[in-house]
């Protein structure tokens, strides 16, 4: 039976990814991999993240990633600038693509050498764009950074899906599935816990901050193998 891998938030640690998806996983096409959004922003290779995926992808490789809050505010960025209209007293910048800036937007325009995000290639744009805000499994949701639970069907909620920073499942309004997520960095103490009671809470963060500098309990980028819960581990190698 083909494997279902997934990895949580890359921002920009290509050479860290790369060596997770080749020496670690040894990903194959006959192999799903899921990705957790926020794939750009932050490190230094957003580019060469994008750019590795896509071939993977055009190698006929099963590539799928959900959107994180970073593409949204990618997404935003790239919009409102089209629009933006620069006055002598004007800002140069929308609010949107300042804040995108701000928040990782910065390292990512110089991955791809451009001072202008208008000058990013259409076809990165329309990658991102496809990206769903989830894909539901036989055993598994896989979301950025979890569901709202406070309302009938926590799949409506978009917004809470980028951003979510806690949640409480109740597991009859997802029949039973086990989300998997990432967005909040957590120990490797803590997602180990959440490995061994993933029954009891009904999620399993696995995001480690890949792009912290490396420390004893973060710093790593991970993969899960949803077939029998395998957790793998590349330290970063980006810095």
């Amino acid at each position: 039976m083909p494997n279902q891998w997934v990895i949580p938030d890359v921002h920009g640690c290509y050479y860290t990814l790369k060596s997770l998806v080749e020496n670690h996983i040894r990903l194959t096409r006959d192999d799903e991999l899921y990705l957790l959004g926020d794939l750009i922003d932050r490190g230094k290779y957003s580019k060469q993240v994008l750019d590795y995926l896509m071939d993977l992808e055009k190698q006929g490789y099963s590539i799928k990633p959900v959107r994180g809050n970073h593409e949204a505010y990618f997404l935003s960025a790239y919009q409102s600038e089209l629009t933006h209209k620069k006055t002598f007293f004007g800002k140069s910048h929308s609010k949107e693509f300042m804040f995108w800036y701000r928040v990782g937007g910065k390292e990512s325009l110089e991955s791809f050498q451009v001072d202008n995000i208008q000058d990013i290639s259409p076809s990165y744009v329309k990658w991102i764009e496809k990206m769903p805000y989830y894909y539901i499994l036989n055993r598994f949701i896989i979301v950025h950074a979890g569901l709202n639970f406070t309302i009938e069907n926590p799949l409506q909620d978009k917004y809470y899906m980028l951003n979510a920073t806690h949640f409480q499942v109740i597991p009859e309004k997802i029949g039973h599935k086990i989300i998997i997520h990432g967005h909040i960095p957590l120990s490797m103490d803590g997602i180990d816990t959440l490995l061994k009671e993933k029954e009891m809470y009904h999620y399993i963060c696995i995001d480690n901050g890949c792009y912290y500098e490396q420390e004893d309990a973060y710093g790593s980028l991970l993969a899960l193998n949803l077939q029998n819960m395998e957790l793998l581990s590349q330290v970063n190698i980006d810095h």
